[in-house]
């Protein structure tokens, strides 16, 4: 095939899930690259309550980026259906929390006013409860014809493969935290 048979998307919706690491540094790359592009971008974080690396990093760029990001700290804490959490937080509380950063993150998408909208741990959002696949179907669906949608997050749903353009599976060959070594700072938060 010939460089010239192939066509152009305006925007393409992105997937990064599986069980190891880099779905949220291949979301942070993506930023990377539309703010390089001089587009206007919204990361919009699930889950994550912790100050994490990519939170200093993002509030660190942010004066220069004024303008063209969009920063969205969504989360209390992990959360597995059934289980309390670490710090007492209520299902009820998870589930607020978890509609309130989906609404921000659905209000962007449809918008048309960012060329990229990142919705980190998302997936994880959906599997674990806090919302409905037939919310991040919706969320897929609404997208403005010229925004791009990066969704990341472990356990994306089979089912909605064939409404995304990109997909890609992170697969663990081998991580120290099965050694019963902790996460790494800079490296795995």
């Amino acid at each position: 095939m010939a460089f010239d048979d192939f066509k152009h998307k305006d925007a393409v919706t992105v997937v990064y899930t599986g069980d190891s690491k880099g779905k949220t540094s291949a979301g942070l790359g993506l930023m990377v690259r539309g703010l390089g592009n001089d587009w206007k971008v919204a990361f919009v974080q699930f889950i994550k309550l912790w100050d994490v690396s990519e939170h200093q990093f993002i509030r660190s760029i942010m004066p220069i980026y004024e303008d063209k990001l969009d920063f969205y700290k969504g989360g209390l804490g992990f959360y597995e259906a059934g289980e309390m959490s670490a710090d007492s937080t209520t299902a009820e509380e998870h589930k607020a929390q978890a509609r309130s950063t989906y609404d921000f993150a659905f209000e962007a998408v449809k918008s048309g006013q960012y060329q990229l909208v990142i919705c980190d741990e998302i997936n994880n959002a959906v599997a674990d409860g806090l919302l409905d696949v037939a919310d991040l179907e919706r969320l897929i669906a609404s997208r403005h014809k010229t925004t791009n949608l990066c969704l990341t997050g472990r356990n994306f749903p089979t089912k909605l493969l064939e409404r995304v353009d990109i997909a890609t599976e992170m697969v663990k060959l081998r991580h120290h935290f099965d050694d019963k070594f902790i996460a790494n700072k800079g490296i795995d938060y």
